[in-house]
């Protein structure tokens, strides 16, 4: 892996989980010492997310992990759900769907009631939207999900301590699976719109918990 790719996951997994956290300033220098890289590919990580939206510039010599609120996550759910509902939609009208009747068993046997297994219910998770992906065969759609699944991460880890919320979601994500493979294009982006208005909802509330 190249210098800058390193350094670009390692800092994208610290914002991620909150380590590094809103506000949160990156010096240039620091970031390379304690990365152990030099500063040209440091350089170019920062680039990188700073076009993520995950850091931006305060000042000429100031750049800042940005912040990340309420109403950034309502602002991400709005594209969340027309991008989502739309793929789920299209990968239900593709001939190949096999691998999502295959997915939806492996959620019907996902109980996320452990660290280890939350951690194995995510990666699930990567496994459904790669697969959607690969349905969609869209370029243009699949780049604005991943950037929406970039800041998604940040917005998961406000929510992941909710056991309750957390088998709902395996049930949601049962169900998109379920319809995709059964071929029913309309279930499916239902499916996918109910899911994202529980998941934002679980999120505000968990936002509005911490603040009180």
């Amino acid at each position: 892996m190249r210098a800058s790719e390193r350094a670009y996951a390692a800092l994208l997994d610290e914002i991620q989980r909150g380590i590094l956290p809103p506000g949160t300033v990156l010096g240039e220098v620091e970031q390379s010492q304690r990365l152990g890289v030099s500063r040209t590919p440091m350089r170019e990580a920062m680039r990188r997310l700073t076009a993520d939206g995950l850091i931006a510039q305060q000042s000429p010599r100031v750049t800042v992990v940005t912040d990340f609120d309420a109403d950034d996550i309502r602002k991400l759910f709005v594209t969340r759900r027309a991008l989502e509902e739309t793929a789920a939609r299209i990968a239900a009208t593709q001939p190949d769907r096999d691998v999502f009747g295959v997915l939806a068993r492996s959620f019907e046997q996902t109980v996320a009631d452990d660290e280890g297994a939350i951690d194995a219910y995510y990666a699930l998770i990567a496994e459904f939207d790669a697969a959607v992906d690969v349905a969609v065969d869209n370029a243009y759609l699949t780049q604005g999900l991943r950037a929406i699944r970039t800041h998604l991460t940040r917005a998961r880890r406000l929510a992941r301590d909710n056991s309750a919320r957390l088998q709902m979601s395996v049930a949601e994500h049962n169900l998109i699976a379920r319809a995709i493979a059964d071929g029913d294009a309309e279930l499916a982006a239902h499916a996918t719109h109910v899911h994202l208005h529980n998941a934002l909802t679980s999120i505000l509330e968990s936002i509005r918990e911490g603040s009180q």
